[in-house]
C-alpha cells in the first residue's frame, strides 16, 4: 500500500513537472502584459462584449446621418432629426385613370425565375420578363431568409425584356423572393410587384440558374493572409460631448497593415471606428483580436486566451483632421484610420504559442496597403475581372464568423468606391477591401465605410489621390503617449496636404 502510495505521488509530481515545462516553453518568447493594457483585457468581460454594438453609419434619402442599431432601428448622429418613415411603393390605382394625364398603367411582369417552391443552390441568376408602354426604368429582385431582414437588389437588363440579377452567398433553410419593375411615366412612375415567391435553398444540390458572380454576404472560407490579419475590434464612445455618464461599447473590423517598421504594428480601419465626430473624442478601451472566426468557443466571451493569437490592446489612433472637424456625412473622404499596437507589453496570450509582435509572419502577419490608382467600371463582369473587389469584416448577427462580400466596382460620387449589392451585417465597419484577391491575400484598397438606409450597397473611402498615405506614414512615425491619455485623448487627428 505504501509504496502503490509512493508511485501515485511520483506520477502526479512528473506529471506536474512536465506540465510547467510546457506552460513555459510555450510563453518563453511571451512578456507580461502592461498594467495599463492589462486593464483593458479585464475590463472587455463576457458581459460587456455582449452588449457591444456595431458602429454602423448609413445615409437618409434626405441626405441625414443615422447610426443604425442591432435591431435595424435608426439614431439621429450628429443631428436631432428623427429617421423618416419609408414611403409605400406607389402602386397603380385599381379604380381606372385618376385625375391628370400620362400612363397610369403598371408594368407586366411575368417570366419568373425561379419558380415558386423551387430549391436553389448558393448562387442562382433570378430573371423576370418585364414590359410597358412607356419603357422599364428599374427593375428590383428582393431577397429574405426565414428570420432575417430582407435585401432588394437592382437587376440589369441582359436581352430584350429579360432583368436579371446574379446572387451568391445563399445559406441552407427556407427564403423567398419577390420582383418590382417601375416604368417610365410621368410622376415617379408606376410600380408592379410579383411575388413573394416561396424558395428552398439547398447548398448541396440545388441549382445554380447561372454564375453567381455577386456575392452578397457569405462567411469566408478560403483562409490565407486576411484570415489571420483581420479580426474585431472593441472599444467605447462617449454618448455626449462633455464625456460624462457611461459610455457604449461598440464593434468593428481592422486588419494589420504590413508598415516596414519595428517596435510597433499598425492595424487599418475606419475613422468612425476610431474617433467620434459628433462628440468629438477618441475612443477608449479599444481591444483587437485577429482571427477571432477561429475561437475554441462558440462566440463572444470573457476572455483572451481561447482565441487563436490572443487580444493585443493598441496605445493610440490616428485620423485625418478633416474627419475630427466635420460630422458624418460631410467627412465620409476621410473615413480612413489607423491603430498603433506597441511590440511588448500590448498583447495578452490566446490557444497558439505567439510572440508579442502583432505583425509577424508567424502570429497574424499583415497585408498590404495600396495607395495607388485601382481598377474601377472596367466595364468586364465577373471574378476574372480586375475590378473585382472582396470586402471583408466581423458579423454581429453571426458572431464570430467572418463574412465577405464580393462583385465589380463603382464609384458612389467622386470620394467613395462602390459595392451595389454588398450585404455586409454591421461589425463589419472598418474591415479590408482587397483588389484582387489571390489565394486569400491581395492589396488593401479601402475599408468598409457606410451605407443606405433604404438599398443595399457598401461605400469605401479612396485612399488613392487622397490623405490616407499621410495618415499611414503619421502611424508609423507618431511617438508613444508617455503616459495614459484621459478618456477621449488617445490619439492624433493629423493635417496633412
Amino acid at each position: 500500500m505504501k509504496s502503490a502510495r509512493i508511485k501515485n505521488c511520483l506520477w502526479v509530481a512528473i506529471s506536474i513537472s512536465i506540465l510547467l515545462f510546457s506552460v513555459n516553453a510555450a510563453a518563453q518568447n511571451a512578456k507580461p502584459i502592461d498594467v495599463s493594457n492589462a486593464r483593458v483585457a479585464d475590463y472587455w468581460t463576457g458581459e460587456r462584449r455582449a452588449k457591444a454594438v456595431p458602429r454602423d453609419l448609413v445615409i437618409d434619402p434626405r441626405g441625414l446621418g443615422y447610426l443604425r442599431r442591432a435591431d435595424g432601428s435608426l439614431q439621429p448622429y450628429g443631428h436631432n432629426v428623427a429617421a423618416q418613415a419609408s414611403p409605400a411603393n406607389p402602386t397603380p390605382s385599381p379604380f381606372g385613370k385618376p385625375s391628370g394625364s400620362g400612363d397610369t398603367a403598371a408594368p407586366t411582369i411575368s417570366g419568373t425565375d425561379p419558380q415558386a417552391n423551387a430549391t436553389i443552390g448558393a448562387s442562382y441568376t433570378f430573371k423576370a420578363t418585364v414590359t410597358d408602354a412607356s419603357g422599364v426604368r428599374s427593375v428590383t429582385f428582393k431577397i429574405q431568409k426565414a428570420g432575417s431582414n430582407a435585401q432588394s437588389f437592382a437587376a440589369s437588363n441582359t436581352s430584350g425584356d429579360t432583368w436579371s440579377v446574379a446572387l451568391q452567398g445563399f445559406t441552407n433553410g427556407d427564403w423567398s423572393w419577390s420582383v418590382s419593375a417601375k416604368d417610365k411615366a410621368s410622376r415617379g412612375g408606376n410600380t408592379a410587384t410579383a411575388g413573394p415567391f416561396a424558395l428552398k435553398v439547398d447548398t448541396g444540390g440545388g441549382s445554380s440558374g447561372g454564375s453567381g458572380d455577386t456575392v452578397i454576404n457569405a462567411e469566408w472560407a478560403s483562409g490565407g493572409a486576411v484570415q489571420a490579419a483581420a479580426g474585431r475590434l472593441y472599444f467605447e464612445m462617449p454618448n455626449n460631448a462633455r464625456r460624462t455618464g457611461p459610455w457604449t461599447g461598440y464593434v468593428c473590423s481592422g486588419t494589420v497593415a504590413a508598415d516596414s517598421v519595428s517596435g510597433r504594428s499598425v492595424i487599418i480601419t475606419a475613422a468612425h471606428c476610431v474617433y467620434d465626430d459628433a462628440n468629438k473624442a477618441f475612443a477608449r478601451n479599444v481591444m483587437f483580436i485577429p482571427d477571432q472566426a477561429h475561437t475554441s468557443a462558440s462566440g463572444t466571451d470573457l476572455n483572451c486566451s481561447n482565441d487563436p493569437m490572443g487580444c493585443w490592446i493598441p496605445s493610440f489612433g490616428v485620423v485625418d483632421t478633416n474627419w475630427t472637424t466635420r460630422t458624418f456625412p460631410d467627412n465620409i473622404a476621410w473615413d480612413y484610420a489607423f491603430y498603433v499596437v506597441a511590440d511588448s507589453g500590448a498583447h495578452q496570450q490566446g490557444i497558439k504559442s505567439t510572440s508579442d509582435v502583432l505583425d509577424e509572419s508567424a502570429v497574424a502577419g499583415s497585408m498590404p496597403v495600396s495607395f495607388a490608382s485601382v481598377a474601377v467600371n472596367d466595364g468586364t463582369p465577373g471574378p476574372t475581372s480586375p475590378d473585382f473587389t472582396d470586402a471583408l469584416g466581423y458579423a454581429y448577427s453571426e458572431d464570430p464568423k467572418f463574412m465577405y462580400c464580393a462583385e465589380d466596382m463603382t464609384t458612389n460620387g467622386a470620394v467613395n468606391w462602390w459595392l451595389p449589392s454588398c450585404g455586409l451585417s454591421g461589425g463589419s465597419s472598418g474591415g479590408p477591401w482587397v483588389q484582387p484577391m489571390t489565394a486569400g491575400s491581395g492589396d488593401i484598397i479601402s475599408v468598409n465605410s457606410w451605407g443606405y438606409t433604404n438599398q443595399p450597397g457598401m461605400a469605401g473611402p479612396k485612399l488613392f489621390g487622397t490623405s490616407a498615405s499621410c495618415v499611414f506614414a503619421a502611424a508609423k512615425g507618431e511617438s508613444f503617449p508617455s503616459a495614459i491619455p484621459f478618456d477621449g485623448e488617445a490619439g492624433k487627428a493629423v493635417a496633412c496636404p
